[in-house]
């Protein structure tokens, strides 16, 4: 009886250290796991994927130049900074600001350093203010065209987005310079129009 009681020990004592050893290398797996640093992992993500468009619309124009305009949202933690933009509607695009120049004129001028969204906010694009500025239509953009543009983030990382053409009557603006720029039909070659909402 006394061998009975000790065998039964034995192999109690076996499947415990069994059990053991397979909660510890089950551990093992899970530190692992937690030490991986990828970009899923810690939960970090590219600027790309961090940024959303919202209301976006670009101003319908015959030919000449365009702007593009909406509600660049940082869903991430961390900032983020567009670089440059593309479109197939226009042979060259700038970031663009608009500030007054030293005669109380608003005008508009390349953004050269980009636009940085700090994590968690949201960055207008918006008639007299910051714009994405096509310079060269490749051919008219009609209300209800569908355009198609590209942003390139510090990070290398890009943004696709369409958004439609709108008829719009302001947006003819001054350029630096004192360049008037011809946004479509509506500008008026001799006279600046500030970009406000008319």
């Amino acid at each position: 009886m006394r061998a009975e009681i000790v065998m039964s020990v034995r192999h109690t004592l076996s499947t415990l250290a069994a059990a053991a050893a397979v909660l510890a290398l089950a551990a093992c797996g899970t530190d692992a796991q937690s030490a991986d640093t990828s970009p899923t992992a810690t939960g970090a993500s590219s600027a790309g994927e961090s940024v959303v468009l919202e209301d976006g619309w670009v101003k319908s124009a015959d030919s000449g130049m365009s702007a593009a305009f909406g509600e660049l949202e940082n869903t991430g933690d961390s900032d983020v900074t567009v670089v440059s933009v593309t479109s197939p509607a226009s042979t060259a695009m700038e970031l663009h600001e608009t500030v007054e120049n030293e005669s109380g004129q608003m005008v508009m001028r390349e953004k050269a350093d980009g636009f940085t969204i700090p994590g968690g906010t949201s960055l207008s694009l918006e008639p007299g203010g910051n714009h994405l500025m096509l310079m060269d239509l490749v051919e008219p953009l009609h209300a209800g065209d569908e355009v198609a543009f590209t942003l390139t983030f510090s990070d290398g990382s890009t943004y696709e987005f369409t958004v439609p053409a709108k008829d719009y009557s302001g947006a003819n603006e001054t350029y630096e310079g004192g360049e008037h720029m011809d946004m479509g039909e509506h500008a008026d070659m001799g006279e600046h129009m500030d970009m406000g909402d008319e």
